[in-house]
């Protein structure tokens, strides 16, 4: 892709993973007017854990393994062949769980949530059962994403998205007070009905599909041997995150409401920063390692760890300072009181780390699946989860529900080194002592910026909290951008260069 093209494609789709993660938020918004943090909310939360754990596993999962396999098939003109090999073994795969998920749910729930009372658990079960009739649609949209994004045509795998979003919003803004919970739920098995329509359409144009070719078992075992170790190793996340409600489950009504709320809300820089960087960063990583080019590899990996430092630090510092402010925008409404704003902004404060480890790790892993070395990733990934088990045990006796995302973090910190230790003996130390510079130049200007924001604050009684937020993050944002600029920091540079697409020697498409 050239430079031109690769600039236009990137700020696309950062505009439009922008527009999913705000979307997202304005789900939790309307869970959050319409269910507060009672049992109704903690019900619906606790329920879309285990499908969601399916639903990472099928999409992240398909895209990490895929996109490489896809990639080096393409050296070889095998990429048509491969695509349809996968698409019609992963959607009879992901039926198939679709249906034992359906009728495992009334075993698995209640084994799951002891605690919760006879109206919760009804309620978790069959909003389980629903999600789970969406998993053979998910399978299908999983392998298109990630041919489209292999292709490098981000914007349809993010207009998808978008669909799923707006349609459960829409769905419980109009049936929550009649159905309750169970609105999100239908509104998400449209949602992903409407995506897969779409992606068909337009597949169907580029005359990919290939309904009657069989199927060559060797060629999908191969792919499925790379594959299950990846995607396990996504689901592992989700894994960890029914650890932390199971543990909030066991708390007063409302924790685990706090603790989702929490979690989304301060990985919402993740989910836009670090997912957009992963996403653009990945295919290239993957052909470098496709050519046998090792130094093109390590020098994309560095290039996308220190933009990721670059752009993630201030965002993630910014929120942090900020925290209790943007709750009680976004939340404190309707059934959504300033006592659960409180309690969710000292939860919220918690997961500090791990948002900042578990992004870091988003370009680590993919060297490593680029390398096909996912099974390690995996290991490291089960570790984590008796890890987390092990710290939910110890913190919340010692610090009450907010030993939850304390747990979290640590456990981040530990699969963040163990991840990149391994991928160094890979290969090779990838940060220099020019990389070291660059990072105390951008926490001096963290240091600027923070002064900056303790210094507004003082006028914040003068305002409404949105004009507050906006008059901040203004502010905040130009006084690192001019401290980037007198300190010369090369990733400010770099991006600069991307977003004007001038040539720049330090783009990812030509670094050396």
């Amino acid at each position: 892709m050239g430079k031109r093209k690769l600039a236009v494609t990137s700020i696309v789709f950062i505009i439009l993973t922008l527009c999913i993660k705000v979307s997202g938020l304005l789900r939790d918004m309307v869970i959050a007017y319409y269910f507060g943090d009672t049992y109704q909310a903690d019900a619906y939360l606790a329920a879309f854990i285990i499908p969601n754990m399916l639903f990472l596993f099928l999409t992240t999962g398909m895209k990490n393994a895929f996109i490489p396999s896809y990639l080096a098939a393409k050296e070889t003109g095998t990429s048509t062949i491969l695509f349809n090999q996968i698409w019609k073994v992963t959607g009879t795969i992901s039926l198939g769980l679709g249906i034992i998920g359906m009728f495992t749910a009334p075993l698995i729930i209640p084994n799951i949530y002891p605690d919760f009372q006879p109206a919760a658990m009804t309620i978790a079960v069959q909003v389980t059962m629903i999600f789970m009739g969406c998993v053979s649609f998910v399978g299908l949209n999983a392998v298109f994403e990630a041919y489209f994004d292999a292709e490098s045509q981000y914007t349809v795998s993010a207009i998808s998205q978008l669909f799923v979003l707006l349609t459960m919003i829409s769905s419980a803004m109009l049936f929550a007070n009649q159905i309750g919970p169970y609105a999100l739920a239908f509104g998400y098995l449209a949602g992903v009905i409407i995506s897969l329509l779409f992606k068909l359409i337009i597949m169907h144009k580029q005359h990919i599909l290939q309904w009657t070719a069989k199927i060559q078992r060797q060629e999908v075992k191969a792919f499925f041997i790379v594959f299950f170790p990846v995607a396990i190793t996504v689901m592992v996340g989700q894994v960890n995150l029914a650890v932390d409600n199971i543990f909030a489950s066991y708390f007063e009504e409302g924790v685990v409401t706090y603790v989702n709320y929490a979690k989304n809300l301060v990985h919402f820089p993740q989910a836009i920063f670090a997912v957009t960087i992963g996403t653009i960063t990945f295919p290239l990583i993957a052909k470098s390692y496709a050519k046998g080019n090792i130094k093109q590899l390590k020098g994309r990996l560095e290039q996308g760890l220190m933009v990721m430092c670059y752009v993630l630090l201030p965002a993630i510092t910014g929120m942090m300072l900020l925290m209790p402010t943007i709750i009680q925008l976004l939340f404190e409404r309707g059934a959504f009181t300033r006592a659960a704003t409180l309690a969710t902004t000292q939860v919220a404060y918690y997961y500090l780390g791990s948002v900042i480890f578990f992004s870091l790790t988003v370009i680590i892993n993919n060297g490593i699946y680029t390398l096909k070395k996912g099974h390690v990733v995996m290991w490291i990934g089960l570790g984590s989860i008796l890890f987390n088990l092990l710290c939910n045990s110890i913190f919340t006796k010692w610090l009450g529900y907010v030993g939850i995302p304390f747990a979290s973090s640590i456990v981040g910190f530990v699969y963040a080194i163990s991840c990149y230790v391994f991928l160094i003996r890979q290969v090779g130390f990838l940060f220099k002592l020019k990389e070291i510079i660059e990072i105390v130049k951008i926490i001096l200007s963290l240091i600027v910026m923070i002064i900056a924001i303790r210094f507004i604050a003082n006028i914040q009684a003068y305002m409404t909290n949105g004009m507050f937020l906006m008059i901040t993050i203004f502010l905040g944002v130009l006084i690192y951008v001019l401290c980037s600029y007198i300190l010369k920091i090369k990733s400010f540079y770099f991006l600069w260069n991307t977003l004007r697409k001038k040539d720049n020697k330090q783009m990812l498409e030509e670094q050396p």
